[in-house]
């Protein structure tokens, strides 16, 4: 009987796309299949780590899988197609999971919370999705993203699943929270955590009653409401506010009433000293995470699904995350300004 050599089968070829270019590989093939490539497995056509991590950096700056496909073929003389580049975009989602359900710090200063719509394709069509950003600031005074929520729409029972969430990843308590005027915030807020000053962003709200003057008014209304939110105290601040109602409320009810109907969730700033009145009275600081978020996305006419949008804003964050390594400005002074009004609060929380 004739003994057959089980490993002699011949060889195949295949062409791999690496950072050096295309490289052309030549490897050995047995009857049964047994033999596996180390350095090269089957069916890959994309050699790692190089290549893969010059795709992902080049999608998380903003360019579109034609811009990135284009970059390949002017640098190594290949493009790769659009499952292809999905393929090494979308190993960055372990790690995406990973960060999203990571332990949190036990109490954070502050935490401005918002929410920020796309474009989405779902089930052939595209709708509108709302991205939640939750920004806390911590006791060294470093602001970091929480977590990436997304949603049909805007709500307190949404945010409050996020809020909950928080609470669960070790989140124990908030000092203040600073969000717009969206109905049934501040209950969701303080349902999870009751100790939290909730202030509705004078921002938010001094564009809302804008809409409602003309523009030759315009200024002259501005003037007379930032006497408002500039008063001393909070005393003062309602009696400008009198003032304003008297002067305009009936030209413009819809400009003034707010004020007066929300005054409650407006005026906590007036408590606090005037370095901690500066980080807390806007969601200025949201408002500045999602013009960077825009700045990446604004290429993108409407995202695949929630997972494409969330892998992207993912990579954005971690691209911030290191322009946020440096403290808050006038941190030891707002820190020493917090040491002292939640003193029993802060106490059992370790400072980094």
């Amino acid at each position: 009987m004739t003994h057959r050599n089980r490993c002699g089968n011949g060889k195949t070829t295949k062409t791999v796309k690496s950072s050096a270019g295309l490289l052309d590989l030549i490897t050995p093939r047995d009857r049964v299949g047994s033999y596996q490539p180390q350095l090269v497995p089957k069916r890959q056509v994309v050699l790692t780590p190089q290549l893969e991590q010059k795709v992902i950096s080049l999608y998380s700056v903003g360019n579109s899988y034609s811009d990135i496909s284009q970059h390949l073929q002017e640098m190594y003389g290949y493009a790769l197609s659009d499952s292809e580049l999905t393929a090494i975009t979308d190993k960055v989602i372990p790690a995406m999971r990973d960060w999203q359900n990571r332990p949190l710090e036990s109490l954070y200063t502050l935490v401005w919370l918002d929410g920020i719509y796309y474009k989405v394709r779902q089930e052939g069509k595209v709708v509108t999705r709302v991205l939640y950003s939750v920004i806390g600031l911590n006791l060294s005074g470093k602001k970091q993203v929480l977590g990436i929520y997304t949603a049909e729409s805007e709500s307190a029972k949404f945010w409050l699943s996020v809020l909950s969430d928080l609470k669960q990843r070790g989140v124990e308590d908030l000092l203040i929270t600073c969000v717009d005027g969206l109905k049934g915030f501040d209950t969701a807020i303080t349902s999870v955590f009751p100790a939290a000053t909730v202030q509705l962003c004078i921002v938010h709200q001094l564009r809302n009653s804008f809409r409602f003057v003309p523009d030759k008014l315009l200024q002259d209304f501005a003037r007379d409401l930032k006497t408002v939110y500039q008063a001393p105290d909070r005393t003062q601040g309602m009696e400008n506010l009198l003032l304003v109602q008297e002067k305009w409320g009936h030209l413009y009810p819809k400009a003034v009433q707010p004020w007066l109907e929300k005054w409650e969730l407006l005026s906590p700033f007036f408590d606090y000293p005037a370095a901690i009145r500066k980080v807390m009275y806007t969601t200025n600081t949201v408002e500045g995470y999602h013009r960077q978020l825009r700045k990446v996305t604004k290429t993108k006419g409407a995202f695949s699904s929630d997972l494409a949008l969330q892998k992207l804003v993912y990579l954005t964050i971690q691209n911030l995350q290191i322009k946020w390594e440096t403290t808050t400005y006038n941190w030891k002074e707002i820190i020493n300004q917090f040491s002292i009004i939640f003193e029993d609060r802060i106490k059992p929380h370790r400072f980094d």
